[in-house]
C-alpha cells in the first residue's frame, strides 16, 4: 500500500546477481524525474516517462552492462512497474482507460492502455535504428513488457510512421506517459469495474 493514506507513492528496491535497482515514485507529482542506469538514452526515456506522466520518479540502477544492457533495461521495467502498482493502490475512482496518437516530428505512435489488473502487451513498434547510442531499441519492447506485467496493465503500442529510431522510441515513451497520466486520474469514488475488483 502507499505509505500515507491519500498519497499515491511507493519505493522499491530489487537486488539480483545481475542488477541492483531502486525506484521511488509519486503518482501525483510534478514531473520531477531523474534516472541513472548507466545507459544514457534509456535514462532520457525514463525521464520522459516521469515528466510527461506528471510523476515524481527517481531511478538508480547498477547492472551487468559489460555483458549486455538487456538485464538492466528489463529489470528496471520490472521495478518501475511493481512500484507503480503499489503506489496506485486499490484504484478506486481512477479513469482506468486511456489512448491517443503521439507525434514526434515525422514519427507517429499509437498507445492504448487499461489499468485492468490483467497484464498483456501488444507491441508493434518498428525500431528503425539498430542502435541509439548504447541503447538497443529492440529492448524497448522488453522494458514495456516487464513494466506492464509487473504493473498489471494491458498495453498496446503501435508505430504508424517514422524514419528516425530516436523519434519513434521517444514518441512511444511520451505516449505511454500521457496515457498513464490520464488513466490514473481520479474522477469518482467508485471502482471502475462491474466485477468489483481490478
Amino acid at each position: 500500500m502507499p505509505e500515507t493514506a491519500g498519497v499515491r507513492r511507493a519505493e522499491q528496491t530489487r537486488v539480483t546477481n545481475e542488477t541492483q535497482i531502486s525506484v521511488a515514485l509519486t503518482i501525483d507529482g510534478v514531473g520531477d524525474a531523474h534516472a541513472n542506469t548507466g545507459i544514457p538514452f534509456f535514462d532520457h526515456m525514463l525521464e520522459q516517462l516521469g515528466k510527461h506522466g506528471g510523476f515524481d520518479l527517481s531511478i538508480t540502477a547498477a547492472g551487468d552492462l559489460a555483458v549486455d544492457t538487456h538485464h538492466t533495461i528489463e529489470d528496471v521495467g520490472i521495478v518501475v512497474g511493481s512500484t507503480f502498482k503499489e503506489a496506485l493502490g486499490d484504484k478506486v475512482g481512477v479513469r482506468r482507460f486511456a489512448s491517443g496518437l503521439f507525434p514526434l516530428d515525422e514519427a507517429l505512435v499509437q498507445v492504448a492502455l487499461d489499468l485492468s489488473g490483467r497484464p498483456f502487451v501488444a507491441y508493434d513498434v518498428d525500431p528503425v535504428s539498430e542502435w541509439i547510442g548504447t541503447f538497443d531499441p529492440q529492448l524497448a519492447e522488453e522494458f514495456w513488457r516487464a513494466f506492464a506485467f509487473a504493473a498489471g496493465i494491458t498495453l498496446h503500442l503501435t508505430s504508424i510512421a517514422g524514419r528516425n529510431g530516436h523519434h519513434v522510441i521517444e514518441a512511444s515513451f511520451k505516449g505511454v506517459a500521457r496515457c498513464l497520466r490520464d488513466a490514473v486520474r481520479v474522477e469518482s469514488s467508485e471502482l471502475p469495474s462491474t466485477k468489483g475488483a481490478l
